[in-house]
């Protein structure tokens, strides 16, 4: 597999020149978010990651999910939409939060930058496991209806698509490379220090990607069960098949047929691990593994950086899930 698989020159050129159409230049001197610098707007932690990076010395960045907050779950406040009309630029995943995604609509910035058009979305189903077996499972009890009519934070406005590109190095360094256009496009008096920065964070992802590469090529098996289906973009690139316990909604309870399915299936597959994340019960997977005579580990999402996660920024808790991932796998 190539390990360095970026999104074509013009392709990239094409889809970034749509995500900027509505931008207008800027300069940082005129900031509208009461500093001297370029005001970002992050809608949550993968997205202010991408600006501090991108961005470095000229931004000020301001995450709308604070440190430990279910992202999917975000309520905006009226501080927040204030402070979202006076910043100079907001970088947000839309189809993520339902919340977002109408406040971003309904103000008059002119700086909007949707992650969700750098990249290629996908729709993951049975082909890597996860998003259609889950509902199917779920189809069979009574209240999987009402469970995930009321979860509409994964797949709101995205057509069904899964909005999750950051757990995948590849597809987020086609996003970086996009942000960065737009930080060039909109600061441009700081566009060549932006173009660097990208080009040392795409430089990260790239590394970051062989390492997954190398580390997942060769393994005892190629499933994983998780809590929810937030890894079907990893599991894709990789060529892993994620199984998730209760498909969209990470809080939803799995039916009784769905716990058999993947008792079942981890004892064919040889599965030895129930991944839960930081940021939600672990109750449902400590549950399954203990009926199942498997082991629970952590498989972080990377939707918020808190005490309890396994690094200090995106890079190093995506290592520690590739450790993770190597274990729970049999990696050689």
């Amino acid at each position: 597999m190539n390990a360095r698989r970026h999104i074509p020159a013009a392709a990239l050129t094409a889809v970034t020149a749509l995500s900027l159409g509505a931008l207008s230049a800027c300069s940082s001197s005129s900031a509208a978010g009461g500093t001297d610098k370029f005001d970002v707007v992050a809608s949550f932690y993968p997205m202010a990651f991408l600006a501090e990076r991108i961005g470095g010395d000229h931004v000020s960045v301001t995450s709308l999910t604070e440190p430990g907050q279910e992202p999917h779950d975000l309520e905006i406040s009226a501080k927040q939409t204030v402070e979202l009309q006076k910043s100079d630029a907001v970088l947000y995943l839309k189809g993520l939060q339902p919340a977002v995604d109408d406040a971003v609509a309904q103000s008059e910035l002119k700086n909007k930058i949707d992650a969700a058009t750098l990249t290629a979305l996908e729709t993951h189903g049975s082909e890597v496991g996860g998003h259609d077996h889950a509902e199917d499972e779920h189809a069979e009890d009574e209240h999987a209806g009402e469970e995930h009519a009321e979860d509409d934070g994964h797949d709101h406005d995205t057509g069904g698509k899964d909005p999750h590109v950051w757990l995948d190095p590849v597809k987020y360094a086609e996003v970086a490379e996009g942000v960065g256009k737009a930080f060039e496009k909109a600061d441009p008096d700081h566009a060549a220090d932006y173009r660097k920065n990208t080009a040392a964070l795409v430089k990260d992802l790239d590394a970051l990607n062989t390492r997954f590469e190398e580390g997942l090529a060769d393994t005892k098996t190629r499933t994983f069960i998780t809590t929810h289906a937030a890894f079907g973009y990893l599991a894709e690139r990789y060529g892993l098949t994620e199984e998730a316990i209760s498909g969209l909604d990470p809080e939803s309870e799995p039916s009784a047929n769905r716990v058999k399915e993947l008792e079942r299936m981890a004892k064919a597959d040889g599965v030895s691990t129930v991944f839960y994340e930081t940021l939600v019960s672990d109750r449902t997977a400590k549950t399954l593994a203990g009926d199942a005579g498997l082991e629970t580990d952590v498989l972080d999402p990377v939707e918020g950086i808190t005490d309890k996660s396994k690094g200090d920024d995106y890079i190093a808790v995506m290592d520690a899930n590739l450790a993770a991932l190597k274990k729970a796998l049999g990696a050689a």
